[in-house]
């Protein structure tokens, strides 16, 4: 098991709050810290007022994973990318809104972290059945999938990925390429990626003999 650090900062502490932080993090830097999360409400709250404690942050090589557009519009999508300088982004949904905005996401490789599950029992999207992910991935948009908080949302991954299958019609392909987004995204060591993209391109081609065979 092998586990990459992303200190999160609530927004609800404002950006003093950030600031401490990314004073921890650059301070002490656990072994395997790798990046500055900005998670918390969203409405009323802009996620440019915390790019001077982003910038120091990236700055000190830290990666950028602010969590912007679960509840509120492409605005504070657009403001995590151009102020944040936003690598991966938690949810993000709410860019499916702005076809200029998916386009600069898929063009300049920008994931987002998407948690159907989560999104619907917080009433982010109305139903599985109206999740925006469909329309994130037909424009090209990188997506990986994620739970949130499991325990909270009464969801796992492999819930996540069968709601995939089961709501978004997506087969073993579709699941296998979601799959390996999640590996280019992660902020891990080259062999490690490597080795869980192999894994990945294995058990999708066990599958689809399996499946050619039935």
């Amino acid at each position: 098991m092998e586990l990459g650090w992303v200190f999160d900062a609530d927004a609800a502490l404002g950006p003093a709050g950030a600031q401490e932080t990314v004073d921890f993090a650059v301070g002490h830097r656990p072994e395997g810290t790798v990046g500055i999360g900005l998670g918390g409400p969203e409405r009323g709250i802009r996620r440019a007022d915390f790019a001077r404690a982003f910038r120091r942050a990236v700055a000190e090589g830290l990666h950028s994973v602010p969590h912007p557009g679960e509840t509120v519009g492409p605005d504070e999508v657009w403001a995590a990318v151009t102020e944040l300088g936003a690598e991966r982004i938690g949810h993000g949904i709410g860019a499916a809104a702005d076809a200029a905005l998916m386009e600069h996401l898929a063009a300049h490789g920008i994931t987002l972290e998407v948690c159907p599950m989560s999104n619907v029992r917080t009433a982010a999207a109305s139903s599985l059945a109206e999740h925006p992910l469909p329309v994130l991935l037909a424009a090209g948009v990188q997506v990986t999938l994620a739970t949130d908080d499991p325990g909270m949302f009464h969801t796992d991954l492999n819930t996540e990925y069968q709601i995939c299958h089961d709501v978004f019609g997506q087969g073993i392909p579709e699941l296998a390429e979601i799959a390996r987004t999640g590996a280019r995204a992660a902020f891990c060591a080259p062999e490690l990626r490597d080795r869980t993209l192999a894994e990945i391109d294995a058990v999708a081609a066990a599958h689809g003999a399996a499946a050619r065979q039935e």
